[in-house]
């Protein structure tokens, strides 16, 4: 059974990957702040080397988008160095590479979905640490492959999902932004899609299959649309269910600004891999009968 080494433990798809790995022929070994000094340059080296792992995962990463814009420093570290750190770590091992990125590398200017190949030009202090991230584990060789995804939620950690839920225990109505669009994305899917290109990467079956991919959750909605998805689902349950206003993004200022579009073209990964989009809506129920019994 090959083993693959996860950077990171409690992060939604850390802890997806952990879960999938075995159904999928993998044993996961994953890695928080705990097990492994990610400031000790050599340390990733180090515990590829201690696992005997086949494959590597960078699933770490500063995901506070408002956060990042007063903490560019620590951003840029988790985001853009490591992401450096672990890729030429695991072309000097010779080892299958995937790091995660995002669709906050755009603009969100386009109405169309964006390609691999399209511009990239993050409008956040988040964003340029992810395109940061991506050039960095590129240009480090081997075999890498870099995921763009968007608007993750599972049936665990913090999530749009979890925050809506929670806020619709107290709040007589919930205002979100509707113009603003993308595609959540399970974090389940998330782990299938990297076990897969891993898979096939390990069999040397796709070695031209690198560098930039994205995958997304279909359809495309808004945040305020997923907002409606979530609390319907709840409302099954009998959790109470405030009507969502849809308000535009400049009714809800926040620190970062957002990109307007993020939906993202699918069809590269589809194409080499048969790696098809998930339909977010059949995640749902299960995640968020979860989240209800976890007591969010």
């Amino acid at each position: 059974m090959p083993r693959l080494l996860v950077l990171g433990k409690s992060g939604q798809v850390a802890r997806a990957l952990v879960r999938q790995g075995p159904a999928h022929g993998w044993q996961i070994v994953a890695q928080g702040r705990a097990d492994i000094d990610l400031a000790d340059p050599g340390a990733i080296a180090k515990a590829l080397a201690a696992t005997g792992a086949d494959a590597l995962a960078n699933a770490a990463a500063y995901t506070g988008v408002d956060k990042a814009e007063s903490e560019p420093t620590q951003a840029m570290f988790l985001n853009a160095d490591v992401p450096g750190i672990a890729a030429r770590a695991a072309a000097a091992a010779n080892v299958p590479f995937v790091h995660l990125s995002s669709d906050y590398v755009f603009d969100g200017q386009d109405d169309k979905p964006y390609r691999e190949a399209d511009p990239a030009m993050p409008i956040s202090v988040y964003g340029r640490t992810k395109r940061a991230g991506e050039i960095a584990a590129y240009k480090a060789g081997g075999r890498c492959a870099i995921l763009r995804t968007s608007w993750v939620f599972a049936p665990w950690g913090h999530n749009f999902a979890r925050t809506m839920l929670r806020l619709a225990k107290t709040q007589e109505r919930l205002r979100v932004v509707d113009d603003q669009r993308g595609g959540p994305t399970p974090a389940v899917a998330i782990a299938d899609a990297i076990l897969a290109v891993l898979a096939r990467q390990l069999a040397g079956e796709h070695k031209a299959g690198l560098g930039l991919f994205h995958f997304q959750g279909r359809p495309p909605t808004s945040w305020a649309r997923f907002a409606e998805a979530i609390l319907d689902e709840a409302a099954k349950s009998g959790h109470p269910r405030p009507p969502v206003e849809r308000i535009a993004t400049h009714d809800y200022p926040l620190p970062a600004p957002r990109p307007a579009w993020g939906v993202l073209d699918c069809s590269r990964i589809a194409r080499e891999y048969a790696i098809a989009p998930p339909d977010w809506r059949r995640a749902l129920p299960e995640t968020v009968a979860q989240l209800l019994k976890d007591g969010l």
